[in-house]
Parts: structure tokens; C-alpha cells; sequence
């Protein structure tokens, strides 16, 4: 895909490393790089989560390389813009669950892809950061839209308008991170997260997903509807009668994703 995204793949999860030294910057070839890989994992019906975290032990990515903007060409910074949102859109409607494990800084774009992410994991050396605004720009990576959901308008203001860092105990306490641990835990505590989620109906996954994504943009009575249509959907996969039958029989499921 990529020499800048390293692949693996962990059971049922498929482990993505950032590795483009030395602060794992997203590139024009990356970024349309892991919209491609998101659509792999998508068609892969082996492949349940992903996990994301950046190589070596201080940054998870640094965001965009500035370089890309510093010759003010326009139409450079549109594409790199547009691959931006594109990816971290793709990342965002991962079928499966996504978990970022944050090994150390998440500046800007490289937040912006934590962000895009279902759940995140951070190191408790990790620092948190939109500082866009500082150089004249702004997260055009779904940053606006994701931070104030995740923390509350008031923290997205601090963090978008004023340039504010957030430590890890920080993090955890606005409800930017869902879990804190010890330096080099990160990546181990989201394959160890990935591995439960395998245990779940994969099937049932995706439309819980669904369900939980679009409490976002509708009311909840106008939700329930799909979400009793959703339920009865899952009556058509092999996985809805595995998961029954094999709670009856007392014996662990065997999921298929269909």
C-alpha cells in the first residue's frame, strides 16, 4: 500500500503502523494509502478490527508536514487537504472497530486520525494537540467536527482556538482517550481490546456501530426505528443463528461475518 504504513495482520485484526520518520508525518502518499487499506479491511471478512499506532516511542504522527504548505501553492494544498478528509472519512466508517493505540505526541492530523477512530488508547507520556491555528490553518482532517463530540464544545474551543496541549491524565478526564497506561503499553493494550471485540458477532458489530454513529446527527425516537430494522437484519446472517445456537449449546461461537 504504502512504505509508510506497515501492515500485520494479528489474528482478527489487522495492525497499521504510521513509520515515516522521525515524527510519523502523513504524506500524499500515505493518506490516499490507508483510504485504500481501509477498503481492503472492509472487504476482508477475516479481519474484525484495526489497530493504529505510530513507529517508535515519542510520536504517535505529528500531523501533515508543513512543507507541503509552505510554498502556498493552492492546488497542492487542496489535494492534501482532500486526502486528508477522504482518508480520515474511510477510517471513520470502518465496518469493523478501530483503536488507536497513541505511543506519544498526536499533533494536529495525527489527532485528527485518533479522532477518526472508535477508541483510543494513549501512553501516559502522550501529548494531545490541535495547533493548527498557530500556523495559520485549521484541523482539516474532521477535527472540528469529531474533537467537539468527543470532549464538549468548551475543551474543543481550548484546544482548536486557543492552541492548548492535553497530557494523557488529561486526556482521560475530558474523555478525549478512553484508557491511560504505561509508556510502551499502548499498542499491547489495543490488541489485547481487538482480541475481545473477536469474540463479539462481527455482523452485530457493524450494525451497533451503525446505531451508535447515528446518534450524531438524529434524535433517538427517530433512531429506534432503524434500530429495530437493523435488528431483525441480522436474522439474515449465519452469524445471529452461530451466536444463539452456540450460547444454547454452551460452546464458544464460530463467526463467519455473513
Amino acid at each position: 500500500m504504502s512504505d509508510q504504513l506497515v501492515v500485520e495482520r494479528v489474528g482478527h485484526t489487522a495492525l497499521i503502523t504510521i513509520s515515516n520518520p522521525p515524527a510519523n508525518t502523513w504524506t500524499e502518499d500515505s493518506l490516499p494509502a490507508l483510504k485504500r487499506l481501509v477498503a481492503e479491511l472492509n472487504a476482508d471478512p477475516d479481519i474484525y478490527a484495526l489497530v493504529i499506532t505510530g513507529s517508535g516511542p515519542k510520536f504517535f504522527s505529528a500531523g501533515a508536514d508543513l512543507n507541503v504548505f509552505g510554498s502556498g501553492d493552492k492546488s497542492r494544498a487542496r489535494g492534501m487537504i482532500t486526502a486528508f478528509g477522504q482518508a480520515f472519512e474511510a477510517l471513520a466508517q470502518f465496518r469493523g472497530v478501530s483503536i488507536a493505540a497513541i505511543n506519544g505526541y498526536a499533533m494536529g492530523g495525527g489527532l485528527e486520525c485518533a479522532l477518526a477512530c472508535d477508541i483510543r488508547i494513549a501512553e501516559e507520556h502522550a501529548v494531545l494537540a490541535l495547533p493548527e491555528a498557530t500556523v495559520g490553518l485549521l484541523p482539516g482532517g474532521m477535527g472540528t467536527q469529531h474533537l467537539p463530540w468527543l470532549v464538549g464544545e468548551g475543551w474543543a474551543k481550548r484546544m482548536i482556538l486557543c492552541g492548548e496541549r492535553v497530557d494523557a491524565p488529561t486526556a482521560l478526564r475530558i474523555g478525549l482517550v478512553e484508557e491511560v497506561v504505561a509508556t510502551g503499553g499502548a499498542k499491547e493494550a489495543a490488541l489485547a481490546m481487538a482480541e475481545q471485540v473477536a469474540k463479539q458477532s462481527p455482523s452485530s458489530v457493524k450494525a451497533c456501530k451503525t446505531l451508535i454513529q447515528a446518534a450524531r446527527k438524529q434524535t433517538m425516537w427517530s433512531a429506534l426505528p432503524m434500530e429495530r430494522e437493523l435488528f431483525m437484519d441480522l436474522f439474515e446472517t449465519e452469524d445471529q443463528q452461530e451466536g444463539v445456537s452456540a450460547f444454547l449449546e454452551k460452546r464458544k461461537p464460530v463467526w463467519k461475518n455473513r
